[in-house]
């Protein structure tokens, strides 16, 4: 019996030796984050046996960031081109993610028509950036960049956006945690906020199918500024977290820059990085941070830089306050950009921008420069004056009222109008001079609402209405100071202050306390 046995068991050995064993399904090369307990032990895992952690948690993983930009999301005729070597380079400086912004429907990349395939060559080439990415110990935003046909017509576009998620969601399901999608870049034109609403609900439908974990980044219509907030619906999902963009002034972190109209006459503006330079940053964000905490979302600013014909002591400035103040409200943030005209590394020479280097990784926040200021103007509504101001409805879809008492001027809106300026508050006769920086400071409140948009500058009293410095503030019930910052391109010994209070529904606008002054630095 027993040589039966070791014969029986011999012969099923070399049985089981001579079949072909079972041929495992490919799986991307993802490296290991075992060192790191947030990362899962396996990153090739099946999502639901992968551990996975909450969005705020990634969100403060994602700290310091830096967009690969004017590479995959450029057309090929101005595009850079990608080097690997760059990851090693940017985690090497102290970044902790990237941003990668890739325009999917190049005709190159993917099909126009329906099945609207992206061609697996070019979703293998971003698949290399993500592993080389992984391999620096960097987090991934995966975005969708510059899809123009959805932006002109959106209904026509929807199909190819959807399915192209579907794609790319269904591709990178196996990943780890460390890499996040971006469903959409700078929402706009044709693709109004409530389609955006529609259709960013649908696109994180069709992640959610294959990456029900995965973090997921949700940005602003109106072309992903803070603006675009009081009209975003945020879907009922934990994993979410709002992506901001943020060039202000806006004057003076595109001047020069070619495709931004008339950027030519604001060379020379500076930002000074004096405290109501500061104050004015907060000012745009106050409703954002409000936002956030309604709806208990962390924040990403996925752009802000200011372009390279600034002067670089102001491009230090601002770059690092708003580095340091971002961190202060624990946001993450990706500046704009690694390698071109915002870039902080020189490709040609190997040579970085290191002073914008340190305003962004290292550099504490200085004290508020403090300048001295020239009184040019302050309203005066005592006794029920108005002291030369005075409202304009532009259009037959606007009404408004105008009372002046308690050294206040409340504006009462009875039809709002269908853009901001159909509603204005003016006063005429302001002197502005070429070069010189002002500060517009006043005081508002919104006492029927607690997230009304209004806009507010200095601009010529006559058709073409020439912009010399403006801004949008979210104003709440509560009375608050705001303010404006600029430095004039134009001489006028007549221009306007004027503030735009009109497509924000019925209620009540009040003001006071409205000043202009010259900053002397």
């Amino acid at each position: 019996m027993r040589h039966t046995s070791v014969l029986l068991i011999l012969f099923f050995l070399l049985l089981h030796c001579s079949s072909t064993p079972p041929v495992e399904p490919e799986k991307p090369e993802v490296p290991d984050h075992t060192e790191d307990p947030e990362k899962p032990d396996d990153p090739t895992e099946p999502q639901d046996t992968v551990k996975w952690t909450t969005a705020r948690v990634i969100n403060g993983r994602l700290g310091k960031g830096i967009n690969i930009g004017n590479t995959f999301e450029a057309e090929q005729s101005w595009q850079s081109p990608f080097v690997a070597g760059d990851l090693k380079r940017i985690a090497d400086l102290g970044f902790t993610h990237v941003r990668i912004p890739i325009r999917w429907e190049r005709e190159d990349r993917s099909m126009a028509s329906s099945p609207y395939t992206i061609y697996p060559e070019f979703l293998k080439t971003i698949q290399s950036v993500v592993d080389e990415a992984l391999k620096q110990k960097l987090h991934i935003i995966l975005n969708m960049h510059h899809h123009d046909a959805l932006f002109a017509n959106p209904s026509a576009g929807k199909a190819r956006f959807l399915s192209q998620w579907e794609q790319i969601a269904a591709h990178f399901q196996a990943y780890p945690d460390s890499v996040l999608f971006e469903i959409l870049n700078e929402p706009h034109d044709q693709l109004t906020p409530t389609l955006w609403n529609s259709y960013a609900k649908e696109a994180l439908q069709h992640i959610r199918a294959t990456n029900p974990k995965r973090c997921v980044l949700l940005g602003t219509a109106e072309w992903g500024g803070v603006g675009g907030l009081q009209s975003l619906e945020i879907p009922d999902d934990p994993q979410l977290i709002l992506t901001i963009h943020y060039y202000n002034p806006f004057q003076f972190t595109h001047q020069g820059a070619s495709w931004s109209e008339g950027s030519e006459a604001w060379l020379g503006t500076k930002w000074q990085d004096t405290e109501h330079e500061r104050q004015a940053v907060a000012d745009d964000f106050k409703a954002s941070i409000r936002f956030a905490n309604e709806n208990n979302i962390p924040v990403h600013v996925g752009e802000f830089g200011a372009y390279s014909r600034a002067d670089i002591d102001s491009r230090v400035k601002w770059t690092r306050f708003l580095a340091r103040w971002f961190e202060q409200q624990q946001f993450s943030w990706a500046y704009w950009e690694w390698n071109s005209g915002f870039g902080i590394y020189d490709p040609r020479t190997g040579q970085y921008q290191q002073r914008l280097v340190d305003a962004l990784i290292k550099d504490p926040m200085p004290e508020a420069y403090q300048p001295s200021t020239v009184p040019i103007y302050s309203s005066n509504f005592s006794n029920g004056q108005a002291g030369g101001w005075f409202i304009t409805n532009n259009d037959a879809s606007a009404a408004s009222t105008l009372q002046i008492a308690n050294n206040k001027a409340t504006i009462t809106i009875t039809k709002p109008g269908t853009v901001d300026w159909h509603i204005q508050f003016i006063k005429t006769g302001i002197p502005i001079t070429k070069g010189k920086t002002y500060l517009l400071s006043f005081n508002a409140s919104s006492p029927d609402s607690n997230d009304r948009k209004i806009s507010m500058g200095i601009s010529k009293n006559a058709d073409p209405w020439t912009t010399y410095g403006n801004k949008s503030v979210t104003i709440d019930k509560t009375e608050a100071a705001y303010n404006l910052v600029f430095t004039s391109a134009y001489t006028d010994a007549q221009a306007r202050i004027v503030f735009s209070v009109g497509n924000a529904g019925n209620g009540r606008v009040v003001l006071s306390d409205i000043k202009l002054s010259e900053l002397i630095f």
